[in-house]
């Protein structure tokens, strides 16, 4: 794959972010793409390494070195239709994936991996630019009615799936528009929504039909789904984000972060946020609690607002500034991780614990926090206090970014009684994806809890075929 001694030969080039000055005034995306040579040349870089590690830290299953070598070849509709064929959006994950695949290549034991994420980014760039990218429209139609419940990644996955197979989709969508975290919850200046806005076109040109503000479970009948429709596909997302019980969180100012992202989307789309309503950072001291991606995106939409100052809090220790290469590798290493937004401007502190939020006026003003010491005991960690360690912060406004719990099981999964799991995440499993309800089925976060675009587009691929299979007895769809 590539050229035999194009590791050797070339270091490794990867994209790069625009003026921090420059980008914190718009919400536009400012990675800066590498020429088309300098692809080129990266791709060479994939080494004919015998077991392609990077297929066991890639989700999809995408055929990395094969689009690589195509890709230095000069041959980018080769590499486009094998990129194709095991990802449906190529365009999401070449922006706001990880990147486990590149965790997992042969080169990074010595930390100069394949620019895999550039490199797949520019290949579907280049097919739209270039006019490749074309709907699919099944030449058969199968006279089976399918609905999708949600129009993240999964549920666009199977729903395109579907309709390539030859199936009536329809996909309901609770929001005013469709996208569902990756419309609302990502920020423009990662993803911006134009991508989703030419995916979704594609797809109404294939068949799919998208009904949006249509709640199943509240605005639509779930019951009514299932007898209305061959066979229904739940992948709404794990959306019940966990909170955090301490006294003053009723406070005003106290958010959680899909608040303060979704509405701050809404108004880059244009929607007007009555005054009343909105959620400004502007000169404001801001704290987001909550280490992860979710965090990293409100410490960059906050400091676009102009806060004052932004600090972001995490319960668990700081980690590595480096793994080690032979305890980890080839697999997903916790260390530390610096994104777009931390290098904006921020205060980041581990190992802390909120123990109250305080106001005033009934607005909050600062938050009580302390110190923890985590300590590996019989093989768990366990945290606590470090004694005279509690300290205050100024908060203005306070994001709670600590994840997602599980689907909110009020509405839908209420009326139709699904089984859960211990986790209260529908219970499904990944041979079939049916739930204990007759022609339903469950796919993505909603099934395996919070997790990665990657993973969820799929889980949509492989649910697609399991339901293709159940309407029409067998399937030529890929898992």
């Amino acid at each position: 794959m590539g050229k035999p001694t194009g590791f050797k030969e070339y270091a490794r080039q990867d994209r790069v972010y625009g003026d921090v000055q420059e980008r914190i005034r718009h919400y536009r995306e400012f990675v800066i793409s590498l020429s088309e040579s300098e692809v080129r040349t990266q791709g060479a870089r994939c080494m004919d390494c015998g077991i392609p590690y990077c297929h066991n830290g890639c989700p999809i299953n995408n055929i990395i070195p094969e689009w690589n070598d195509a890709v230095y070849q000069g041959e980018w509709r080769d590499a486009l239709e094998i990129l194709h064929s095991t990802n449906n959006f190529p365009e999401f994950t070449g922006r706001i994936c990880p990147a486990p695949c590149e965790a997992s290549c042969t080169l990074n034991l010595d930390d100069s991996p394949v620019t895999i994420k550039t490199i797949e980014c520019a290949i579907v760039d280049r097919g739209w630019d270039e006019g490749w990218i074309k709907p699919q429209i099944a030449p058969h139609r199968s006279g089976k009615k399918v609905a999708v419940v949600g129009s993240g990644p999964a549920g666009l996955a199977c729903a395109q799936q579907l309709a390539r197979a030859g199936h009536d989709v329809t996909v309901y969508e609770k929001a005013d528009r469709v996208g569902g975290l990756m419309r609302y919850g990502i920020p423009n200046f990662k993803l911006d929504k134009s991508l989703i806005d030419r995916r979704m076109a594609q797809m109404e040109a294939e068949g799919v039909q998208f009904r949006v503000n249509a709640c199943v479970g509240k605005d639509v009948s779930a019951k009514q789904l299932v007898a209305d429709y061959d066979a229904v596909v739940l992948a709404g997302g794990s959306e019940k984000p966990r909170d955090l019980p301490v006294p003053g969180r009723e406070l005003a100012g106290v958010h959680f972060a899909m608040e303060f992202l979704t509405q701050q989307t809404k108004a880059v789309l244009g929607d007007a946020i009555p005054e009343s309503e909105r959620i400004d950072a502007k000169g404001k001291h801001v704290v987001v609690i909550g280490g992860g991606d979710t965090g990293s995106d409100c410490i960059g939409t906050s400091v676009r607002q102009g806060a004052l100052s932004v600090t972001q809090l995490e319960l668990l220790p700081k980690p590595p500034e480096k793994e080690n290469k032979l305890t980890t590798w080839p697999n997903w290493p916790n260390k530390l991780r610096t994104s777009s937004s931390h290098q904006e401007g921020c205060e980041r502190d581990w190992s802390v614990e909120t123990l109250a939020c305080v106001g005033e006026n009934g607005k909050v003003k600062e938050i009580q926090c302390r110190r923890l010491e985590w300590k590996n005991v019989d093989g768990r960690w366990e945290k606590h206090d470090v004694p005279g360690s509690d300290f205050t912060l100024k908060a203005d406004l306070v994001f709670l970014a600590m994840g997602f719990e599980h689907p909110v099981q009020e509405g839908l999964l209420a009326e139709l009684a699904v089984a859960v799991d211990g986790r209260k995440n529908v219970a499904a499993n990944t041979d079939n994806y049916r739930t204990s309800v007759d022609k339903v089925f469950a796919a993505g976060d909603m099934r395996r809890g919070q997790s990665l675009v990657v993973w969820a587009i799929r889980e949509g691929r492989q649910a697609a075929r399991a339901v293709d299979e159940f309407l029409m007895g067998r399937s030529d769809l890929p898992r």
